[in-house]
Parts: structure tokens; C-alpha cells; sequence
């Protein structure tokens, strides 16, 4: 129904923020990944959408790249994922790496998402194995790595929620588990 949305990024919550559209404010709910990557309030951005329609309520979800929509809406489809669910995956890591677990059967890697069990990591790589496309090996071995660096960093004291959004900006370019860790503690300190 509503594909992406153009405005000035507005207010901000915790998994949330507002876009303003021509005078109207849309709550859009975001990954925390997506929330990190947003410019400043007042700066205008595009925003590719997913309206979640129940019985009691209209939620917009919104996302940066029309990747992560399309993974999001992969995932709400299929039974027991939510849209809350789908959003804790792509919370875990890029768009890309996920699919590149799903595709090579790594549920390990998406239960580290909140709410998502053994058994639902499990239906989600049966009903979407094979079907987001082939990804590059180096892009798994990244989330790997990605995993250990987040898990170094809450050893350091750093909150699970600050270890995913500093990862989130280290520059994929850079391989490597120091290196990438070296990264994400300059961009901590930022």
C-alpha cells in the first residue's frame, strides 16, 4: 500500500522515529541497525515502508534500503513471525548477512534475535532457504565474526544494544576480527 515515504526525519524513540510528510508525522518503527543510520532531525531521507495492518492498529515499518524491506516482508510471511520478530532479525545483523545464514542453514545465527527460538530459526531457513539469492561466502563470515566482536564488546561493557549499533558503522570494507574491532571501539568512543 505505501512503499516508501520521502520527508524530514523528525522525533525519535527507542524503535522508533517520526517522518514528516507535507505536514503529516508518520510514526515509523525501524530496526535499531536502521535508527543508528538515520540522519539528524530535520534532514530529509527515504524511507522504503511496510503498513502491518490488525485489527486495532495501523503500523508502519520502515527501512533504508529496499533489501531490508523486502527481507522483512520474507520474513513476516511466514507463520509465527510477526512484525516485531521479522524486525528483531534484521536487528541482528545487515540484510545480506542474514539471508546469507538463512541460505546456508545457520540457525545459530538467528536466534540471537530477541524472541526467536530454536524451532522458529528453524521454519524461517525451511520456508526461505533458496529463495533470497545467492550471497557472496565472505558475507557470512562476517556475521560470524560480527557475533564474537559484538560479544567481546559487551565483555568490555558495552550494552548489547550499543555493541549492535556501533557494528552497524564500521564500514563493511573492513575484514578482519581486529581490525573490525579495532573499528567499532573508535566509533564507540565517537
Amino acid at each position: 500500500m505505501i512503499y516508501a515515504l520521502a520527508g524530514l526525519i523528525g522525533r525519535r524513540g527507542e524503535h522508533w522515529f517520526a517522518l514528516d510528510v507535507s505536514g503529516v508525522s508518520f510514526k515509523v518503527f525501524a530496526s535499531p541497525a536502521t535508527l543508528s543510520k538515520l540522519p539528524p532531525a530535520g534532514v530529509g531521507a527515504k524511507i522504503f515502508c511496510h503498513l502491518h495492518v490488525r485489527e486495532d492498529a495501523l503500523e508502519l515499518y520502515g527501512f533504508l534500503t529496499e533489501s531490508e524491506l523486502e527481507l522483512f516482508e520474507k520474513l513476516n510471511s511466514i507463520s509465527g513471525i510477526g512484525p516485531k520478530s521479522a524486525l528483531g532479525i534484521l536487528a541482528v545483523a545487515p540484510a545480506d548477512q542474514i539471508s546469507a545464514a538463512i541460505n546456508a542453514g545457520r540457525t545459530e545465527l538467528l536466534t540471537r534475535a530477541s524472541g526467536v527460538g530454536r524451532k522458529t530459526a528453524e521454519r524461517v531457513v525451511l520456508e526461505l532457504k533458496g529463495k533470497l539469492g545467492a550471497m557472496a561466502p565472505q558475507t557470512l563470515s562476517l556475521m560470524e565474526s560480527d557475533a564474537e566482536i559484538e560479544e567481546t564488546l559487551v565483555s568490555l561493557g558495552y550494552t548489547n544494544a550499543q555493541a549492535k549499533s556501533v557494528l552497524a558503522k564500521v564500514d563493511p570494507k573492513t575484514t578482519g576480527f581486529t581490525e573490525r574491532l579495532r573499528e567499532a571501539i573508535k566509533k564507540a568512543k565517537q
